[in-house]
């Protein structure tokens, strides 16, 4: 770890641009080690080198005042504050003061992105990282079709596979996969080239082969948003994407025909039994709505969701609400909820502006690929809660702060 911050400090302090590379490329590597109570990861070892690489350039806080990063900075600050209040009255203070700091650490993350690009704008060093990071993420996931799966379906009398590769599980591979999709796809709109085809093909194949339905259509909108802005071009751009969808869609058939059973496809709205299951929507919604009633203004405490679960009837359960909106207002009660939608309308306001196809057309295809994310990912996190893990909030706060910067330069 201490190797990582240290070379993530001199290469930061060389050229930005290589320390948010490397940012990008461990976003989606943990390798966590417990220490004094605490989990250090590779991700926040380079973090904090990035962050003393760029304290070599003088006046580079100064950057933060250009538009957009106040008003997003300014909507961050009101989460933190927002999931701070519910430490007061939580149960489990640890787990919400462990909350608070993960947004300190989105807050960072942003800030340490929007920097790197803001002084070095080269686009190549942090577009080749999302596209191996994309490529190790896919190969990591596709590798347990093989030597098997975290969690499975029930599928009549087999159990099919969900991949989930380097990320925490397959709910979170397609969120990460939404992200990585945006990207490559949004600057394959100007350009292809065989490492950003062969990312694409790949992400897309494993995210389809993950079987989150949420997912899929996630990752329907960014394909319907790049679509849209890139015009007929665009579906020429987005082939290899295509045909990572359709390498899912035979692995998808294959397992029917292996299960004798076509409910993999999961066309039925009917919760599905998961190898090691982790209760179902129905029950754990109920549940986050009742813990809102009992504290609707500051709630039951960040990252108390799991433990209350048996007070609420969902025994045997320790999980979260699959829903960030249902989870903001258990754990937060309305003021967690109220600052939750804030950050979303500063983010959306910031990627989209007056003119926002113009935008995105002639703009930096960061800020497009930040607004396809963003609607996916929006979409997505109303039946899963993605922004929970540092793999797929990182990926994204990563995104934004380039695409925030992008912003900046352009103005």
């Amino acid at each position: 770890m201490l190797a990582a911050l240290v070379a993530a400090s001199i290469l930061t302090a060389r050229r930005p641009a290589y320390g948010l590379g490397a940012l990008i490329l461990t976003t989606p590597i943990a390798f966590a080690h417990e220490v004094l109570g605490t989990t250090i990861t590779l991700p926040k070892a380079v973090l904090i080198g990035v962050l003393i690489g760029l304290s070599t350039y003088r006046g580079i806080l100064g950057a933060l005042r250009k538009p957009p990063a106040p008003l997003l900075l300014g909507a961050l600050g009101l989460y933190f504050i927002a999931t701070a209040l519910t430490i007061i009255d939580a149960a489990h203070r640890g787990a919400a003061l462990r909350e608070t700091l993960k947004v300190i650490q989105y807050v960072a993350t942003f800030a340490a992105a929007f920097l790197c690009y803001h002084v070095d704008g080269d686009d190549a060093p942090p577009l080749v990282a999302v596209a191996i990071a994309a490529i190790v993420v896919s190969l990591s996931a596709l590798a347990q079709e093989v030597v098997g799966a975290p969690s499975g379906l029930y599928i009549g009398a087999a159990i099919v596979p969900r991949i989930a590769g380097l990320l925490e599980g397959p709910n979170q591979l397609s969120g990460y996969s939404e992200i990585a999709v945006a990207t490559l796809g949004a600057w394959s709109l100007t350009g292809r080239s065989r490492l950003l085809d062969v990312a694409l093909a790949l992400i897309v194949f494993a995210d389809v082969l993950t079987f989150s339905r949420a997912g899929l259509i996630g990752l329907g909108i960014v394909a319907l948003v790049l679509g849209v802005v890139g015009g007929k071009p665009a579906w020429r751009a987005l082939q290899p994407g295509v045909l990572g969808l359709i390498g899912g869609l035979a692995g998808t058939a294959w397992w029917a025909i292996y299960a004798h059973n076509p409910g993999v496809i999961r066309a039925s709205l009917q919760e599905s039994l998961y190898a090691g299951g982790v209760g179902n929507r129905a029950e754990l919604w109920h549940a986050a709505l009742r813990m809102w009633r009992d504290r609707p203004i500051l709630g039951i405490g960040a990252g108390n969701f799991e433990f209350a679960l048996p007070i609420y009837g969902v025994s045997g359960v320790r999980t979260h609400a699959n829903s960030w909106y249902l989870q903001s207002l258990a754990e937060g009660g309305v003021v967690l909820f109220a600052a939750t939608l804030a950050l979303l309308a500063a983010i959306f306001t910031s990627v989209t502006g007056k003119d926002p196809l113009r935008r995105w057309r002639n703009g930096s295809p960061w800020i497009l690929a930040a607004f396809a994310a963003s609607l996916a990912l929006v979409f997505h996190q109303t039946v899963d809660y993605l922004v929970f893990y540092p793999k797929v909030a990182g990926a994204w706060w990563l995104l934004l702060g380039i695409s925030a910067a992008a912003l900046a330069r352009e103005a």
